[in-house]
């Protein structure tokens, strides 16, 4: 029995026959005799690979014996083909972590299957055809291109997101030939995609253990502008610091006017964005009153936007201290911090405030495009089931294009605000899933407060008779 652990020459034949609806056929197409034993076996192989993948047609496939469940979703598998592929699933059934035979098919949790990333449904389903057929098919357009009609989808961050997931897949399920695939497939990103987008490459890289692409990423890290604060918070330690030793240090005062970073003004910043993490404004008003550092000194709108909880970000806005369209040292605003987190009640409150929608960033790119490149059509389409969360990707681009189109031209910023605030139908569209959950709690305290009011009412009544 051959394992994972073995480089699979499977990647070395292909066949151009997928399944277009998912339907099982038994008629088999009438093939020529080969003349040679090299085709026959190439033949074979592909006929094998065909057959295969008929058993992974949709998520319940003929015959599976266990499940595992990706984003909610069960997925059926045959442990045996799974166990045959890779060491990783052997070792999992050979310990039967699933629940009880009794209860059915063994059931499997993705979540508890990793120990680091995220592997969605999509990503999962293209791996899985891969065990089974030997063949990588491709990337659906749905969840690996992002919904700007503009971009190559070359280097966007559903792109990149989608080869990181399948990365993740390939290292903890042990499969070697992919992951040297998709390594160099990461590696086609670094030098195409944004710095910022760069920061899930190396991250799995580092979980993987992916040296080349650990160090490509971090020499392009390093020779760019994004900010310490990004680097500490969203990277590995051991990664922050090989990242600050490559960085060029400041030099004193020379010639062409550089100034010394002083080391009593970062440390007040630091503590002005400690108390944000902390979500106490009260300290950081305390902390303004002490030095001379301002809101815009220590760009705190721009990291409570990227960092801090709405109703901080609120908060901050409301002390009306800080410039609502500042730009930080990489050029953007705090619209275009709070189109890359993607959270309505921040672009809302930001646009309410006179945030200007049509600022562009220093490469060309306004709030909503940075919205649309950030966002799949999967997300972007999806539809909210009553009762629940509404679909934050599409009323974070909604909100901005209806703002782009209201105002192009960026004019009166006061005039901006008013019309904002007066825009009951762009709030409704955040606020509807609130009203619903409101609506549901105010039952339930109704159907409460009445029973409570007649059972006493009962009690006093027998004490009277």
């Amino acid at each position: 029995m051959a394992y994972s652990s073995e480089p699979s020459s499977s990647l070395s034949f292909s066949s151009s026959s997928h399944l277009s609806n998912g339907s099982i056929t038994h008629n088999i197409a009438s093939f020529a005799v080969p003349e040679s034993g090299a085709s026959l076996e190439v033949m074979s192989l592909s006929k094998l690979s065909s057959s295969l993948e008929q058993l992974v047609a949709d998520n319940c496939p003929l015959f599976s014996d266990a499940d595992i469940v990706v984003e909610g979703v069960p997925v059926g598998v045959h442990r045996c083909i799974l166990a045959v592929r890779s060491m990783f699933f052997h070792e999992l059934f050979k310990r039967e972590n699933g629940s009880s035979e009794k209860e059915g098919k063994p059931s499997y949790n993705m979540t508890e299957l990793l120990l680091y990333g995220k592997i969605g449904l999509e990503a999962f389903q293209v791996f899985l055809s891969y065990l089974y057929t030997g063949k990588l098919k491709p990337s659906p357009m749905e969840v690996s291109t992002c919904v700007d009609n503009v971009c190559a989808h070359d280097a966007c961050r559903p792109a990149i997101n989608f080869a990181v997931e399948l990365m993740y897949a390939s290292s903890i399920f042990q499969i070697p030939e992919l992951i040297s695939l998709f390594q160099r497939r990461l590696l086609n990103f670094v030098d195409k995609a944004l710095v910022e987008d760069i920061i899930p490459i190396l991250v799995v890289a580092f979980h993987c253990q992916c040296s080349q692409l650990v160090s490509q990423c971090v020499d392009r890290v390093a020779r760019s502008d994004l900010d310490d604060i990004s680097i500490e918070k969203e990277l590995p330690y051991e990664v922050a610091e090989s990242i600050h030793l490559l960085r060029p240090k400041s030099p004193p005062d020379d010639e062409d006017g550089e100034v010394v970073v002083d080391p009593l003004r970062e440390k007040r910043i630091q503590r002005i964005h400690k108390a944000l993490d902390s979500d106490d404004v009260e300290l950081v008003k305390l902390l303004l009153t002490e030095s001379d550092i301002t809101l815009d000194d220590a760009t705190a709108l721009h990291y409570a936007a990227a960092y801090c909880d709405p109703k901080v970000v609120s908060d901050v806005l409301g002390l009306r201290q800080a410039d609502v369209n500042l730009r930080n040292s990489r050029g953007y605003t705090v619209l275009h911090v709070a189109a890359m987190r993607k959270e309505p009640s921040v672009i809302v409150s930001l646009l309410e405030k006179g945030a200007s929608a049509s600022e562009l960033t220093w490469d060309g790119r306004s709030a909503v495009n940075i919205c649309q490149r950030l966002t799949r059509p999967k997300d972007y389409r999806a539809k909210t089931e009553q009762g629940k969360e509404t679909n934050k990707d599409r009323i974070c681009i909604d909100v901005l294009e209806r703002e782009m189109r209201r105002n192009p031209m960026a004019g009166d910023v006061s005039v901006t605000s008013h019309t904002m605030a007066d825009d009951m139908h762009m709030r409704l569209l955040y606020l509807e899933n609130r009203g619903i959950t409101l609506c549901r709690d105010l039952l339930w305290l109704s159907i409460s407060t009445y029973w409570f009011i007649r059972l006493h009412f009962s009690k006093f009544h027998l004490l009277i008779v």
